[in-house]
C-alpha cells in the first residue's frame, strides 16, 4: 500500500547465508553499505549497517532496506576481539564479500562485490574464505 503513495521509497529485505564457515567460534562482524568509498570498512558511512551474530547462526535478515545497489563484507572474528586480523597485512581470520568474487591482492572493489536490491525475493550467500 506504501508504494503507491507519492514519494514513499520502496524497500526489501535481504537475506544473507555465510558459507564454509571453520568453526561456530566467535562472532560474524557484516557490514553493509551503498557507498563505494566506505567499502570494505563502513567506517565513514553513517548509513551503513553493521552487525554482529554469533558465528553459530551464520543466516541473518536485513529488513526494510531502501532498494538500489549494496555491497556487503563479512569477516569471522573468530577470537571476539572486534577486527580481523591480520600477519604482514594478510587476513588471519576469514573474510568474504557479496557476490563472492575473485580475491588476488587485497580486498575486492565495490563494483567487484555490487549487487542491486531490488522489490524480489533477495539473496547473498557469502563465502568465507580463511588464508591461515
Amino acid at each position: 500500500m506504501l508504494m503507491l503513495l507519492p514519494g514513499a521509497t520502496p524497500v526489501a529485505d535481504l537475506h544473507v547465508d555465510v558459507a564454509k564457515l571453520r568453526s561456530g567460534k566467535g562472532m560474524l562482524r557484516l557490514c553493509l553499505t551503498a557507498d563505494p568509498k566506505n567499502f570494505p570498512a563502513c567506517v565513514d558511512d553513517a548509513r551503513a549497517i553493521t552487525r554482529s551474530v554469533s558465528a553459530t547462526h551464520p543466516e541473518m535478515v536485513f529488513a526494510g532496506l531502501p532498494t538500489g545497489d549494496y555491497a556487503l563484507a563479512v569477516i569471522h572474528d573468530e577470537n571476539g576481539n572486534n577486527k580481523l586480523d591480520t600477519m604482514l597485512g594478510i587476513p588471519r581470520e576469514g573474510f568474504g564479500f557479496s557476490r563472492n568474487p575473485t580475491i588476488t591482492f587485497g580486498p575486492p572493489r565495490f563494483a567487484a562485490a555490487r549487487f542491486q536490491l531490488n522489490n524480489d525475493a533477495n539473496r547473498q550467500q557469502v563465502r568465507m574464505k580463511y588464508m591461515f
